[in-house]
């Protein structure tokens, strides 16, 4: 087995890998997830990772609660990209960009400048935050969007004392940033186009219970509104002028306004892609036989979730398939649970929507049945003390591929 090491964007080409039997494209939980599996069930081929930031091994879910259990960003790096490549008997390339891939020659051409070999390839290249608006040149560094660990340290960096932030969009990871930079200290105030949080995965009604509890923990809720115009006022402050002229001042802005897969390399090299990410079939195929993506990035069988769970199944079936044993993927219902700890909340959405959503309950304890027209279960939302139902329901609700 190779030699393990790291290597940088600052490294010559000569002393660059040319050839790895499996090449990986991201270090995210996705490419680093496959990688370790592979070892796990005894995997000896060459494997050499590639990745745009540090490289390092963390939990990307825990970006969303490390300011409410204080941890420190040393706690957050599980490990660096040196130790994960001795743990793996792999090379990290990090810092580097993949320029170019060429389906033909299976060759891909790094930002440093090498040409590096591949027998398969799986892109794992997640997907890059949405920005809906141009944010002004000279306010840039006080606005932020949190993807990954590198990221995550820029805004750590900015909030070392109590800080007005405002957070633009109340999805997912709008609201678990608000919930953990409330609990860190910080005055929160959320702005969303939407009239109640976590459109994709609440209906309204359940969607204003949670709204209901950040307000009464003291966040300012600016919802049903998009924002303007972003400026700096007299006093060095940033201020938020929304469609309505309402007015809002914070020290930091927060960009959570979603996510697109990234599929320029792909799409650059002639796979086949759509806006909903790197098109591959059951078993993380591209439309290039020794080529697979997997995690954000990958739209399988028509369908692209953006979550924990089926990306956890998406890495064991691509490892039993790249181990010599075709495995298409299977997900269950995976449900989503939702890191709010002022209001506990768990959602499995409805892959198409629903006839009828069924809600019942009082207080901040409310379930919501999604059924469809002959009065069948196809997804659930809860909240508070109705989470407990997580794990009937989830038996219950169909799998999006089954």
């Amino acid at each position: 087995m190779p030699d393990s090491r790291t290597t940088s964007s600052a490294t010559s080409p000569t002393t660059s890998p040319r050839h790895a039997a499996l090449v990986i494209v991201g270090t995210g939980m996705a490419g680093i997830g496959l990688a370790r599996t592979l070892r796990r069930q005894g995997d000896t081929r060459t494997i050499t990772l590639v990745s745009a930031d540090s490289g390092d091994d963390y939990s990307k879910p825990l970006l969303t609660t490390g300011f409410a259990k204080r941890l420190s960003l040393d706690q957050l790096a599980q490990r660096s990209a040196s130790e994960l490549a001795d743990e793996l008997n792999a090379q990290v390339i990090t810092h580097t960009q993949v320029s170019q891939l060429d389906v033909d020659n299976q060759t891909l051409q790094l930002s440093n400048g090498a040409t590096l070999h591949y027998d398969d390839l799986v892109l794992a290249t997640g997907a890059a935050p949405r920005t809906p608006f141009n944010v002004p040149s000279t306010l840039a560094e006080r606005c932020f969007t949190v993807n990954d660990l590198d990221d995550y340290r820029r805004l750590y960096r900015a909030l070392t004392q109590p800080t007005r932030v405002a957070i633009i969009g109340a999805g997912l990871v709008g609201c678990e940033f608000a919930n953990d930079l409330h609990a860190g200290g910080h005055q929160v105030t959320l702005v969303a186009p939407e009239r109640a949080p976590l459109p994709r995965l609440l209906p309204e009604p359940l969607g204003n219970v949670l709204a209901g509890a950040f307000q009464d923990a003291g966040m300012r809720l600016a919802l049903g509104h998009t924002l303007a115009e972003l400026s700096q006022d007299a006093d060095n402050a940033l201020s938020l002028q929304l469609d309505n002229g309402e007015r809002y001042t914070a020290d930091i802005v927060l960009l959570a306004t979603g996510l697109v897969p990234r599929t320029q390399l792909a799409e650059a090299a002639g796979l086949s892609v759509s806006s909903s990410g790197i098109q591959v079939d059951r078993q993380l195929r591209t439309s290039q036989p020794n080529i697979y993506a997997l995690g954000d990035a990958a739209c399988i069988d028509g369908v692209n979730a953006m979550y924990v769970q089926p990306l956890q199944a998406s890495v064991k079936a691509l490892a039993a398939t790249l181990g010599g044993t075709p495995t298409p993927v299977s997900f269950g219902a995976w449900p989503v649970v939702v890191k709010t700890p002022l209001l506990p909340v768990v959602a499995y959405p409805p892959a198409t929507p629903p006839e009828q959503w069924r809600i019942e309950g009082d207080g901040n304890d409310f379930t919501a049945l999604a059924e469809n027209k002959d009065g069948r279960l196809i997804g659930f939302a809860l909240t508070g003390g109705c989470v407990r139902r997580k794990v009937e329901l989830s038996r219950a609700a169909p799998g999006l591929l089954g």
